[in-house]
């Protein structure tokens, strides 16, 4: 596996280990999805409605949005590693509130500020830019990634089984650990990476219009943004699909639903192997691409009345696989639009993922109903795949205009 140059384990005098900032993209996706099958005994346990209950995942993704676009350029000027492991420190708190909260409501808050772990997703992705060039950027945000990929296929399941044999708080016990785990190791073998920044941090946040001015930026952070809404909008509507148009039991539908992490996961291994030799911008246009056709090929068999859940599910692997080749080789020219800002980048290009990620989860979910079949859905994937596909043309087409003539 690739690794950060000259990186020794647990010596933060090098540059951090893969190994460790893949366990922090990890413990991201962790904190997010593990406890979901615990809901409705958590809301037993509370005495509430499952609606409210629901809230902690709600909230917990918008308040992950908004923090991407703060930790960017708090990072840029007071660096990678107190933020990092501030964001640990604090979630390892909120954890305990959570374990301990004597109504539903003090739970949400804590839920809330559980979401400070983010910082370690956000500035993994910034760690490798501020160390490798673009392309050899990409293809370690690949493997990085990978972790985002693996752990929501296994988490939920974990967390089931734990929640069965010791109930709902299991969970939350077991991302207490998982967070002293990480703090130790982030200590142990995280130095800092980022240049000093002569700015103060009113200047930082002043910045952004560098970013936001930017027609490259746009174009990398959309192409990720759309490709993945592909697959946000299939976590708001394929269990409705699953479960009402094809009639999957839970069992049989949790082994369909991680299709598209399957195919997440051979992406991420392309971006790995092939990023630095092909190129960004390649990769980008051949991932959106596949994120289309796999949508599309869907669509070519309902309509010729041949739909199952089999095709449907199966489809959705070159969703996985799309966005596997898209999102690290997307990240990567988003933070090296302005290397200097590669901290504020990642946050924002970040909160524009994940936003509009759960806007289009959201949407998915609304226009489902009995009698609609899985075309909503299908639609919408379709309709983000080819945006998608337009956002990369655009930063293709504006580095043609701008080859001699600087950055922009």
């Amino acid at each position: 596996m690739s690794n950060l140059p000259n990186a020794r384990f647990l010596d933060r005098s090098t540059p951090p280990h893969i190994a460790t900032l893949i366990l922090l993209s990890g413990l991201s996706a962790l904190a997010m999805n593990i406890f979901l099958p615990s809901l409705p005994g958590m809301a037993e346990y509370f005495d509430t409605e499952y609606r409210l209950v629901q809230l902690s995942v709600a909230v917990y993704l918008g308040v992950n949005a908004a923090l991407q676009i703060v930790i960017g350029p708090v990072s840029d000027k007071l660096g990678r590693r107190p933020v990092i492991l501030g964001g640990i420190g604090i979630f390892i708190l909120a954890t305990i509130g959570c374990i301990f909260a004597s109504s539903i409501y003090v739970f949400l808050v804590f839920r809330m500020i559980q979401a400070t772990v983010v910082t370690a997703m956000v500035l993994g992705r910034a760690v490798v830019r501020d160390m490798v060039p673009q392309d050899r950027a990409a293809s370690m945000i690949g493997y990085v990634t990978m972790g985002m990929a693996l752990v929501p296929m296994i988490a939920p399941a974990i967390g089931g089984v734990l929640d069965q044999a010791f109930g709902w708080k299991a969970n939350f016990w077991l991302m207490l650990a998982t967070g002293f785990l990480m703090f130790w190791l982030t200590w142990k073998d995280l130095g800092e990476t980022a240049a000093p920044s002569g700015l103060s941090l009113g200047q930082q946040f002043r910045e952004y219009p560098e970013l936001l001015t930017s027609p490259r930026f746009w174009g990398y952070s959309l192409a990720a943004g759309f490709s993945s809404g592909a697959f946000f909008s299939y976590l708001g509507g394929a269990p409705f699909v699953g479960s009402e148009v094809f009639g999957l039991d839970p069992a049989t539908l949790g082994i369909y639903f991680g299709a598209p992490a399957v195919g997440y996961v051979l992406g991420n291994w392309a971006s790995g192997h092939f990023s630095a030799s092909v190129g960004v911008n390649r990769m980008v246009m051949i991932g959106a691409g596949i994120n289309a056709a796999g949508v599309t090929a869907s669509m070519l068999v309902f309509a010729s009345g041949h739909g199952s859940a089999l095709s449907f599910f199966g489809f959705m692997c070159f969703v996985g696989l799309g966005n596997g080749m898209t999102i690290p080789n997307a990240t990567a020219g988003a933070l090296s639009v302005r290397p200097h800002l590669a901290g504020t980048a990642s946050g924002l290009a970040g909160a524009i993922m994940i936003g509009g990620g759960a806007a289009l989860s959201a949407l998915a979910g609304a226009l489902l109903h009995p009698g609609t079949g899985p075309w909503p859905l299908l639609w919408i994937q379709l309709i983000t795949a080819a945006c998608g596909v337009i956002a990369i043309l655009v930063v293709i087409r504006r580095e043609r205009q701008l080859e001699g003539a600087g950055p922009a």
